[in-house]
């Protein structure tokens, strides 16, 4: 279905400190923000990764480069308390500067993994003529320009941290760089089309051995390239929980207090609108990869979707692997395969099902599939539904099986807001028909009805 432990504690310490709260991150005190488009991209991704462990050599580029390199083999999990000898600051202020140094951390991090993925990945397969310089600008995106962007931040937060190494407001400068992330828009809508032609890609022998080879480096942290490739959208949706935290630590008096619910509301409406036009892009990107094996096929509601609530691998009741789509006005099934230029095609199965005529079914588990049986049903069907279309002559019925029941609730939850917006937005759209084409007379009328009967009301009572 396609939509890092840490946490505050209190250590004692044997230098002349107080006790502090330290993490290592995040990540796992923040409850992530809805990010559907982006969201759903990143965990593509990772059901994606394969790690290798045996040990190859490697060609000279990538030899002399490993020798020189600067990247660190794992990350430095230093907090802010490990940077300081002594402190007079209260355990809410020790942890808002954990936070922000966190935030700056992360920023240096990023930058040190971007010029990473220029260095060791784009320039040798590009010297070593690996891919063209086309496939790699596919791929690569506008990745290189968010290098200077970060740079720029980090910046910024280090002029900020004083004498004592502790920084005072720092709502202003988030403020003020916020903007800047509008740049991420034309880099995550490019996301779906490079993971589609780098997963092609790997089927060539050189580039599959050139990008296991790389993954199998130290450098690496045995992250694949994809991997690097998301790190942009992953520090994206990170930024509002870094800034909820911020603001959590803060004391009422502090002037940040002013400025931080600003530059909050600022980013996350970014990161919508960046996760809004990712999911534009994502639904774009689906459609043109349709293939219809009759003309019928093509119904205006699979156009008119500006946005996808999921996609995945789903089973029929014949134990066929299908690719289901649910568009925002329609849901449809497909079976996945190349197209005559290489890349991914997904042939459309069935009629297409318009989301305002969908009826949905849970089944329960150990029961077979009404319109058919599923194969293999006496030893017990679990995490099926049925989804069937009223109104549609050559619409059916269709038992689906998912791979785990957490899969199954997702396609449920995401089946049943589908149905309720697109019946919402039909009761609308027949609304607004039927008042266009009323004759305007006949309001007058009513009118009229309307005023009789209150004065007969009025008189009555008298």
């Amino acid at each position: 279905f396609s939509l890092s432990p840490g946490q505050f504690y209190l250590e004692p310490s044997n230098k002349r400190v107080k006790p502090v709260t330290k993490s290592n991150s995040l990540t796992g005190v923040i409850t992530p923000v809805k990010t559907p488009a982006l969201k759903r991209i990143g965990q593509s991704i990772s059901r994606s990764i394969s790690f290798r462990t045996e040990a190859r050599p490697l060609p000279p580029a990538l030899r002399s480069r490993q020798k020189a390199s600067s990247f660190p083999r794992r990350r430095n999990s230093q907090c802010w308390s490990d940077t300081v000898e002594s402190h007079d600051l209260t355990a809410k202020e020790i942890k808002r500067q954990e936070v922000i140094y966190e935030l700056t951390q992360g920023e240096r991090q990023l930058i040190d993994d971007l010029v990473l993925v220029k260095k060791v990945y784009y320039e040798p397969m590009l010297k070593l003529d690996i891919m063209t310089e086309s496939e790699l600008g596919q791929i690569f995106g506008t990745l290189d320009s968010l290098i200077p962007l970060h740079e720029d931040l980090l910046s910024r937060l280090e002029r900020l941290r004083g004498s004592e190494k502790t920084v005072g407001e720092v709502g202003p400068t988030l403020m003020n760089w916020f903007p800047c992330l509008e740049a991420y828009v034309t880099y995550c809508c490019n996301q779906v089309g490079a993971k589609s032609l780098l997963d092609h890609k790997k089927h060539e022998k050189k580039v599959e051995r050139f990008l296991r080879l790389c993954q199998e480096s130290s450098f690496s942290r045995k992250l694949d390239l994809w991997n690097f490739l998301d790190l942009p959208r992953s520090r994206l949706v990170k930024y509002p929980l870094l800034l909820k935290e911020i603001q959590k630590c803060t004391p009422p008096e502090h002037p940040d207090e002013d400025t931080l619910p600003d530059a909050l509301e600022l980013i996350q409406s970014i990161v919508a609108e960046v996760n809004r036009k990712t999911g534009e892009a994502e639904c774009q990107f689906y459609r043109r990869g349709l293939s219809y094996l009759e003309e019928g096929q093509r119904i205006n509601e699979i156009q008119l979707s500006r946005f996808l609530y999921c996609h995945g691998e789903l089973k029929n009741s014949k134990g066929q692997r299908l690719h289901v789509f649910l568009f925002e006005q329609a849901l449809v099934l497909t079976r996945p395969g190349e197209g005559k230029e290489g890349g991914h095609v997904f042939q459309v199965y069935k009629q297409p099902l318009p989301n305002d005529l969908l009826n949905l079914e849970d089944i329960p588990d150990g029961e077979a599939g009404g319109g058919g049986t599923f194969r293999g049903a006496f030893t017990g069907v679990r995490n099926c539904f049925r989804v069937s279309s009223r109104g549609r002559a050559k619409a059916s019925s269709h038992s689906l099986q998912a791979n785990d029941s957490f899969s199954k609730q997702q396609w449920i939850s995401c089946l049943r807001q589908a149905i309720v917006q697109s019946r919402d937005r039909s009761a609308q759209t027949s609304q607004s028909q039927l008042c266009s084409h009323t004759d305007p007379a006949l309001y007058h009328i009513a009118d009229i009805s309307l005023n009789s009967d209150t004065e007969m009301t009025e008189h009555a009572s008298r």
